[in-house]
């Protein structure tokens, strides 16, 4: 028995033994990793990198406007009549006075014919009785009688000239003309529209702005204005109207501006991007606007850092900061409070960062950032 057990304890001994040496490598193994592992520092994130730059801008105040005629008005009949002549086109700019419209007034003219030989021979009636009274042939009643029919001869002329004006249309001031609504040889009625005639040079653009404003603008101001179908052009003017009330809804205040448009380009009806101008200059700190971190705690950004590490050479290192941000324009966003100038922030890449983590700066591929950036089609 003795010698049948043998050979199977020889062999759990082995077994054993190669079961620990097996544990002893890897825990070792382990201790390494371990050891590895608490003396590891993560390679830097490549970032790219902008300077806080102290700047000068102008306060700006933007609204939303309407684009309005200085004089717009729609064009009717005020006698109804015949339409004998047209004289305009669809969309032509007319001079103050031109003719627009002539209806028949081949009635009137005749009637007029009459009433002038009527009036023409009450005034020679009326000069007879002068005559006649002076020399004591008539009495005051027959004066009295030849000047009142002089007066009304003279009434019934006038009547008929001016309805004769009446019927010929013109143009109240200078203008452009809308699409024609009437056709030669058409019966009008009194109020018939005819067409619309908008002077448009200048033209004016109302906005509103909150109450608070009040206290900043002036009559004068200048504004700037932009719409969208001409995305690079640019309108200057100035303010020539304030609303002297508030609006109790909105608390807004109704301002108008005067704006050059000698081209004709601005039509009446348009949306229009509005800014406010003031002459006082602001000082400001500004960083590209990618290098913002939003969220609902409060806005950061990192800034940049020498540190001293274990080599020679300093290393660059992002330590979060918590900044107030105001006014945005173009590619820039001005910080009110959180940054110095001269401070180098991360402008791309805070994203993948964490605080006081190792970085490197490569500004080869940075994205140049601009204060009216234009939108490139390729």
């Amino acid at each position: 028995m003795k010698t049948k057990t043998k050979p199977w304890l020889v062999a759990i001994l082995c077994l054993i033994l190669v079961v620990g040496l097996l544990a002893g490598i890897k825990g070792g193994q382990i201790a390494v990793m371990l050891k590895a592992a608490k003396t590891f520092v993560p390679p830097p994130e490549s970032v790219t990198s902008a300077k806080v730059e102290p700047v000068q801008w102008e306060s700006v105040k933007t609204a939303i406007g309407t684009l309005v005629a200085v004089h717009g008005v729609t064009l009717g009949a005020e006698l109804p009549g015949l339409v004998r002549q047209i004289g305009f086109e669809s969309g032509a700019t007319v001079k103050e006075g031109t003719v627009m419209v002539k209806l028949d007034t081949s009635a009137e003219e005749a009637q007029l014919a009459s009433a002038l030989a009527d009036a023409s021979l009450a005034k020679i009636s009326l000069e007879r009785a002068h005559n006649l009274r002076q020399g004591g042939a008539n009495s005051p009643a027959d004066l009295d009688a030849a000047e009142a029919r002089a007066s009304q001869t003279a009434a019934a002329v006038a009547n008929l000239q001016a309805i004769i004006a009446k019927k010929t249309i013109r143009a109240p001031f200078d203008g452009r003309v809308a699409i024609r609504q009437v056709e030669l040889g058409q019966v009008v009625s009194t109020g018939t529209p005819i067409a619309s005639l908008q002077s448009v040079s200048p033209i004016y653009v109302d906005f509103w702005l909150p109450q608070q404003a009040l206290a900043e603008i002036t009559l004068g101001e200048r504004i700037r204005l932009r719409v969208d179908i001409y995305p690079k052009a640019i309108w200057e003017g100035s303010i020539t109207t304030i609303n002297p009330e508030v609006d109790v809804a909105t608390r807004n205040v109704r301002v108008r501006g005067t704006v050059p448009n000698s081209d004709g380009r601005l039509r009446p009806g348009m949306f229009a991007n509005v800014e406010v101008l003031s002459p006082q200059k602001q000082n400001l700190l500004i960083i590209p606007a990618t290098s913002v971190l939003y969220a609902p705690y409060g806005d950061s950004v990192f800034v940049l850092e020498e540190e001293k590490g274990e080599a020679t050479k300093p290393a660059l290192v992002a330590h979060q900061r918590f900044v107030r941000v105001g006014e945005r324009r173009g590619d820039f966003v001005a910080v009110t409070s959180g940054l110095n100038p001269g401070e180098t922030v991360v402008s791309s890449g805070a994203f993948k960062l964490r605080n006081g983590q190792a970085v490197a700066v490569n500004n080869a591929l940075a994205p140049h950032a601009e204060l009216a950036p234009q939108p490139t089609e390729n």
